[in-house]
């Protein structure tokens, strides 16, 4: 059975907002767009061969559902160094400074970072293991 292709996706209040985060300060690519599509608008990031891609609706002017807490999170794991520092300095080239994580854990490898909706992503210097 082939791995499945993942799609994570999430209401937003203000998808334009959200595109300095995720395209300058992540790196991720805009991989379309739709609006008025039933009443929604979307927008879809990530990397264009990646098996995986966000996709961020609004529904007409319906303020999206607050964030969930602090321990819910998109984690990217970096294992090489360079990779790493060049994220965390592109993020801070484009204005976003890391917060502090509930969970000690991702501050010991990693750096947390807040969208401008309060949404959460780590950074992580390591390999993703099981």
């Amino acid at each position: 059975m082939a791995a499945p292709t993942l799609r994570v996706a999430r209401a937003a209040t203000d998808l334009d907002a959200l595109l300095p985060f995720y395209v300058e300060g992540l790196g991720f690519d805009v991989l379309g767009r739709f609006a008025d599509h039933d009443g929604f608008d979307g927008l879809m990031l990530g990397h264009p061969n990646a098996p995986w891609h966000l996709e961020f609706t609004r529904h007409g002017d319906a303020p999206a559902p607050p964030p969930p807490g602090p321990e819910s999170l998109l984690v990217l794991y970096l294992p090489d160094p360079g990779d790493w520092r060049a994220a965390t300095e592109r993020m801070a080239r484009a204005g976003f400074p890391p917060v502090d994580a509930a969970n000690p854990y991702w501050d010991a490898r990693g750096r947390t970072y807040a969208d401008p909706e309060g949404w959460r992503t780590v950074l992580q210097n390591a390999a993703w293991t099981t």
